[in-house]
Formats: C-alpha cells, sequence, structure tokens
C-alpha cells in the first residue's frame, strides 16, 4: 500500500536526526527480541550507562548474557526506553519500524511500551503496519488508503505496454482499490490478451496472493543461479550477506550469480540483502522445492556459527531435516530453553513444537509435545494449545502426564472464559494430582478455586466444593511456598468467612507482595515440574496466559 515508501520519505526528511530502522520478518516472529535487537543494535554501546537492572534485564532478553532469570518484560520496555533517550541525547532520534506485524511477540509489546511513554525525549517512534494489534494500542494512528481513481489510473498507464481498454483499466483499478503495489506489479509478466481479461476472474486468489503471484513469476524468469541465489537469501532473513556468501559457496552459486535478481528490481546485495517486498521474499521461498529448501537450509545451517547464534542455526538444521532426528529435536529443545530464559514465550513454544515434531521416541515425543502445550498456553496461543494437547492424548500417558493435560484444559478454559468448565476441570485435575506430586496438585487446586469464583459468586456451592477440596488437600511444602499460604487463606476465607481469614489473608498478602516489590515476579513456586510457568497479572483484571500463568497473581487479581 506505500507504506514502506512513507517510511524512506520520512528517513529523508529526518534531517539532522539520527534514523535507526528495524524491519518485521514473518520467518523471525518465533525468535524472541529479533526485532528489537535490530533496533536496538546501533546503541548497543550506550548499555553500560543504563541502570543495572535494566541493563541486565536487556542485556539478558539479548543473549549477551548467560546463567541469569528471565528478564522482567517491564525492566526491558524501559531499558529500551533509556537506551532510546540516552542515544538522542547527542541529537534527535528517529525510529522507524516497518512491517511491525510481523515483529515477534515479545519485541512488538517493548516497543508499544516504549511508544506509549515517549513524553519529552527527542524521540521519533513510527511503525508501519498492515492491522495494528494489541501492542500497539492507544497510539495516534493514520490509515493509508488506497490511490485515487484518477491517479491509480495514471500508475497503471506508466507500467502497462500499450493502451489499455478503458473499461478494463477502470476494473483493475476498482479491484486493486488503488493499492499501488498492487498497480505496478500485477501488469508485469501477463500478455496483453491477459491484461484485457482484467482480474476479475471467478476463485481468484487475494489481492495479496495475486501480487504474490506477479513476483513469482518474474523470479521464475530469472537465470537458474539467480533463483537459487534468491531462495537461499529467502530462507535466512537475517540479511546478512556474508552469512548468504558462505552458504552460497558450498551450494556451488557464483556471485555474480545476484546481478539479474538486482537488475529486475527484486533485491539488493550490498551492504546487506534486502527484498523489494515482503512478497518478494515468499515468492522467493516458494518458487523453492521442498528438497531444494532443505538444501538450503542444510548449507545455512552449515555456516552459522554454533556460539554466537545457536538457534538460528538450530531452526535451519530443523527445516533441513528429512525426518525425525533426535539429535536436532534435542538442540531445539536448548533453544527453547534459551528462548524461555530471555522471556521469549512465543519463541519457547515454537522451538518446543518443533522438537517434538522431530523426536523419533513415543516417550520423549509426548514429554516434549506436552511441554510445548504447556508453552503455547503461557504464550497466549491457546487454540495451538489444545491442538497439541490432542496429540498428546494420542500417545500412552502416565498418570502425572494425564493429569496435567487435564490440568491445561482447566488453564484453557479459564483463560477463555469458559468458568463452568474451567473449575470442573482444575478441580478433577487436583485431585488426579494429588497422588503423583503434591506441589502441582496444590497449584491445581489454586486455579480451580479462582475458577470457581469467577464462575460464578464467592457464595456458590461450586465455590464451597473447591474451597473444602483445597483444605482437605496435603499440605504444601516446607517452609510453605506463597502458593501454599494463599491456598490456605483463600480457601479458609471461602468456607469459614472473612473473620476467621483475615490474618491468615494479611499474611498471604504481605508474603505475595514481598517478592513483587523486589523484584517484578511473584516467588509463588507454583509447584510446576516445568520451566514453562512464568508472568504477572495487574490485580482486578483478567489474566491472559501470555501474560500470567501464576496461581498467585491469578488469586491475588480475583481477591
Amino acid at each position: 500500500m506505500g507504506k514502506t515508501a512513507l517510511l524512506d520519505n520520512l528517513a529523508t526528511q529526518a534531517s539532522g536526526c539520527q534514523v535507526v530502522r528495524a524491519l518485521g520478518v514473518q520467518s523471525e516472529m518465533e525468535l524472541a527480541f529479533a526485532g528489537l535487537h535490530q533496533l536496538c543494535a546501533p546503541m548497543l554501546n550506550r548499555l553500560d550507562r543504563l541502570p543495572v537492572p535494566q541493563r541486565e534485564a536487556l542485556q539478558t532478553a539479548f543473549g549477551l548474557i548467560s546463567a541469569a532469570p528471565a528478564p522482567d518484560r517491564f525492566l526491558v520496555g524501559l531499558a529500551v526506553l533509556s537506551l532510546l533517550s540516552e542515544a538522542a541525547g547527542e541529537r534527535p532520534l528517529m525510529c522507524l519500524v516497518d512491517d511491525q506485524q510481523w515483529l515477534d511477540r515479545a519485541s512488538a509489546q517493548a516497543l508499544g511500551f516504549v511508544a506509549r511513554r515517549l513524553a519529552a525525549e527527542p524521540v521519533g517512534l513510527v511503525f508501519a503496519t498492515r492491522d495494528p494489534g494489541d501492542e500497539l494500542a492507544g497510539l495516534p494512528e493514520l490509515v493509508v488508503e488506497g490511490l485515487w481513481e484518477g491517479d491509480a489510473g495514471a500508475l497503471l498507464d506508466s507500467v502497462v505496454a500499450g493502451p489499455l481498454d478503458a473499461r478494463v483499466r477502470d476494473q483493475i483499478v476498482a479491484e486493486t482499490r488503488g493499492n499501488p503495489l498492487a498497480l505496478l506489479q500485477l501488469p508485469r509478466g501477463m500478455t496483453p490478451a491477459q491484461l484485457a481479461g482484467g482480474f476479475g476472474l471467478a476463485g481468484a486468489r487475494p489481492l495479496s496472493g495475486r501480487i504474490e503471484e506477479s513476483f513469482l513469476r518474474q523470479i521464475q524468469a530469472l537465470p537458474p543461479e539467480a533463483r537459487r541465489l534468491l531462495q537461499l537469501a529467502a530462507a535466512d532473513p537475517s540479511g546478512d550477506m556474508s552469512l548468504v556468501w558462505r552458504a552460497a559457496g558450498r551450494l556451488g552459486i557464483p556471485v555474480q550469480a545476484g546481478a539479474p535478481a538486482v537488475e529486475a528490481g527484486l533485491a539488493e546485495f550490498s551492504p546487506r540483502v534486502r527484498f523489494r517486498h515482503p512478497l518478494v521474499r515468499s515468492a522467493a521461498y516458494r518458487s523453492a522445492s521442498v528438497p531444494d529448501r532443505r538444501e538450503v537450509h542444510r548449507a545455512l545451517a552449515e555456516v552459522t556459527d554454533p556460539q554466537h547464534d545457536p538457534d538460528r542455526r538450530a531452526w535451519h538444521r530443523a527445516e533441513a531435516a528429512p525426518g525425525p532426528d533426535e539429535e536436532v529435536a534435542g538442540e531445539l529443545e536448548r533453544s527453547a530453553g534459551r528462548a524461555q530464559g530471555r522471556g521469549g514465550l512465543a519463541a519457547a513454544a515454537a522451538f518446543m513444537e518443533r522438537a517434538a515434531m522431530l523426536t523419533p521416541d513415543p516417550v520423549h515425543r509426548t514429554r516434549r509435545l506436552l511441554g510445548a502445550a504447556r508453552a503455547k498456553c503461557d504464550a497466549g496461543a491457546l487454540d495451538a494449545a489444545l491442538g497439541l494437547l490432542v496429540a498428546v492424548e494420542a500417545d500412552p500417558l502416565d498418570a502425572l502426564q494425564a493429569a496435567e493435560v487435564e490440568r491445561l484444559r482447566g488453564q484453557i478454559a479459564l483463560d477463555q472464559r469458559r468458568g463452568g468448565d474451567a473449575d470442573r476441570l482444575l478441580l478433577s485435575a487436583a485431585r488426579r494430582l494429588q497422588p503423583v506430586d503434591a506441589g502441582m496438585a496444590r497449584a491445581a487446586h489454586l486455579d480451580a478455586l479462582v475458577a470457581a469464583i469467577w464462575a460464578d459468586h464467592m457464595g456458590s456451592p461450586g465455590v464451597r466444593e473447591a474451597a473444602e477440596a483445597a483444605r482437605s488437600a496435603p499440605p504444601g511444602a516446607v517452609p510453605p511456598r506463597a502458593l501454599d499460604v494463599v491456598l490456605d487463606a483463600v480457601a479458609l476465607r471461602m468456607t469459614e468467612g472473612y473473620a476467621a481469614a483475615a490474618p491468615a489473608l494479611t499474611r498471604a498478602l504481605e508474603v505475595v507482595q514481598a517478592p513483587i516489590a523486589g523484584s517484578g515476579w511473584p516467588a509463588d513456586g507454583s509447584g510446576s515440574s516445568s520451566p514453562w510457568s512464568c508472568g504477572i497479572s495487574s490485580p482486578g483484571r483478567p489474566w491472559p496466559r501470555a501474560r500470567s500463568s501464576s496461581p498467585v497473581t491469578r488469586a491475588r487479581s480475583c481477591t
């Protein structure tokens, strides 16, 4: 629609400003903080000027330090805000983010946080996006509409060889709705006879699909080596030219192979790989056969440094694998752990799911599928999590796994506001967990109690049943975790009344608030045997799974 052209124009008009850019890339959506790193990379030499908690949070998010807890997303947002302010201290800073809809979720949330807090700082932050998501809620926006009919017709005439029938031109303009990219690209590679028929064919693909088809025709017209180089560059969205050339060398692609693609205006290869449009990238990748895709991913994996970029290497190895491969699956599982450590829930979920798909052993596959479902649940991808639970249940489960599946189903039902289903599933899961994992059972009891309160009211039979079940559960850890203190207090409140429970509730409030005040995270010890459970919700609000999977914070929110 011309969003990128508007950003380019803004960059040229920002005289006297520093300009930094980031580009959302669809294939990087599963890599936590990838987009944020793009934007902040030129400023990382100023990290030592940030307060220590902020600096460490950002270093952890970017994988610059290890052996640190998952970064508090609030601190990551503050760190980015401080970093931009520091950079703007020299001269005004203009940050341009293109294709925001393809940023990884962690980056989108952090940049949205920053954008809402720019006040007196000489910093501009401008996003171009197809569809503003929740991350950009509340920001001023300019909707880019199609060209007016006369301008659209003139643009179409500029790329069509020979005159067009006026009715055909009107039809094309109407169906493209004035989209400049469509007007420029759709006629390319089409014969006069095809153009004479217009684009209103029954069952035609959506506009974006037809634009991609236009790019695909141009790519297929290139020499084989040029086409192969585009496919290779499309398979790795990092834009690292040296990486692409090293992989090209392994595939026998000569340096001069890129010239025809450059001449056709499809891509640039200096100083970084840059496609004319994201649809060119997707068309180039789609033009490769499945064996060819595996070959380019294998070459990219071989030239990616396992020490400096282990996660991208693991992903390329996974895409190159023709079938189950335990070595690759294990590498992906380790990548999932690193992503989780950086606070990248969506990335962790993607890595874990891919690891499960490549696991040959049924026992390990079930464990990884359950981990992937748990991670999807924590990342807010509830439907995807339910789909993985169906796959988990296709294999034999032990008692703990079966109970955990039921608990996850209950948590998803709670997040989907299906309170009646949620309290039933969670209470059943808690009872099934008691013989095999008392800590997880108590966490499930707390979830069940909260679900029952949200489904009905505090004095309802369902709430009383959940509270009585919680009070009859085996005791918690010694010394008690925050979770145990909260569960006992809330269960007492629901069975014996406020006066009897007031001292216990006061103690629970003190226990919960102490770690939150110190670090931003509840030390709830949720009892989960997995590393996937983390997050915090705002008091008094529903808790999307991506923000809170902690039973303690859910109880605090409810009570």
